[in-house]
């Protein structure tokens, strides 16, 4: 089967990273990590997905945590330099992003973004984000997806 690279495969390419990209089966009806890790087979503490929230000082900001965990709204709003933060509405995820639920991808977004990862991906040789289309993800070293996305290590939740 051919998987067709995504921009956010194109661009780890140019940065010469490493990467797989790994399809999984879509459920339309379960769009979370949850379901993706099962599908994958894979832990889900390594399986993460991407949140984009808004600051009150900073707007807009990035999110990698654990596909199991919930970002913690203060805690993230500190970490980014804002005293409040809020999850942006979905329906404003693809003018933001150029992304859609179930696929946003921290690597390749329309702008470059503070972005955050939970630090337990350090724990890891590999983690799971989305790939930028539903049923691909992308397999990389956290080290690397960090180095690409200009991510801070933090404590998100």
């Amino acid at each position: 089967m051919k998987i067709n690279k995504t921009n956010a495969a194109r661009l780890l390419d140019q940065a010469k990273i490493l990467y797989e990209l790994i399809p999984y089966e879509v459920d339309e009806n379960d769009l979370s990590a949850i379901h993706v890790a099962a599908d994958l087979g894979e832990n889900i503490e390594q399986v993460f997905k991407t949140l984009v929230l808004h600051g009150d000082k900073t707007g807009y900001f990035v999110c990698i945590i654990p596909g199991d965990k919930e970002v913690n709204l203060k805690i993230a709003a500190k970490v980014s330099g804002n005293k409040n933060s809020e999850m942006i509405p979905m329906k404003d995820l693809l003018s933001v992003t150029g992304y859609i639920r179930g696929a946003c991808s921290p690597v390749g977004m329309k702008k470059r973004f503070p972005t955050y990862i939970h630090e337990t991906c350090l724990d890891f040789e590999c983690i799971y984000v989305s790939a930028g289309q539903r049923g691909l993800q992308l397999k990389v070293n956290p080290q690397d997806l960090i180095r690409v996305t200009e991510a801070k290590p933090a404590i998100l939740y």
